[in-house]
Formats: structure tokens, sequence, C-alpha cells
């Protein structure tokens, strides 16, 4: 199983395949933002890839065109619509460190 490690808080951990960040980050007991229910549909789920991106699923029109619309550019993804396919590290933006 993939391992998906979350920054700043550190917490990692083993994933099954094709899960979202979003639904990583909650089996690890994570709460992230995801005002639209993930639909892509907002960018409140939004995590900047620090290492790992080409494991993770490739960027589709949805979540393209909302991160076009959110101003973001690269590294950042829609935790909601990128699928864990290997190891991945992430970084929640605006949480604070602990």
């Amino acid at each position: 199983m993939p391992k998906v490690t979350f920054y700043p808080s550190g917490k990692s951990g083993e994933v099954p395949d094709k899960k979202s960040v979003l639904e990583a980050a909650e089996l690890l007991g994570l709460e992230l933002a995801h005002e639209c229910g993930g639909f892509a549909t907002c960018s409140t789920c939004r995590v900047v890839v620090e290492a790992g991106g080409e494991n993770l699923s490739e960027i589709e029109f949805d979540e393209e065109n909302m991160l076009e619309v959110a101003e973001l550019l690269p590294p950042h993804r829609l935790s909601c619509q990128a699928r864990i396919l290997g190891d991945v590290t992430v970084r929640i933006p605006g949480e604070a460190t602990s």
C-alpha cells in the first residue's frame, strides 16, 4: 500500500491504492476542508505536493478548471481529485505547525 505523509503535522500512514488524498487524510484522522463535498467545485481542499507528484493520478478537466479559476499553479492539487498511486508527501497550506 502507498504511504502518504501530510505536513506540517507530520502525520503519515499507508492507505489503499487509488484513495484520494482527501480520503487518505480522513483515514489518518486529519480534517481537511472540502466545502463542495469533494466535487472539484471549490478549492478549499487544496494541497501542495512536495514529493511523489508522479505517484498521483493525472489532473482531469474538472480539477484543472478549478485550479485555473483559483489561480493555483503546480504543485497545487485538489485533494478530493488527486488519487494516490504510490508514496506521496503533501503540505496542507495554512495549517498551523505543531
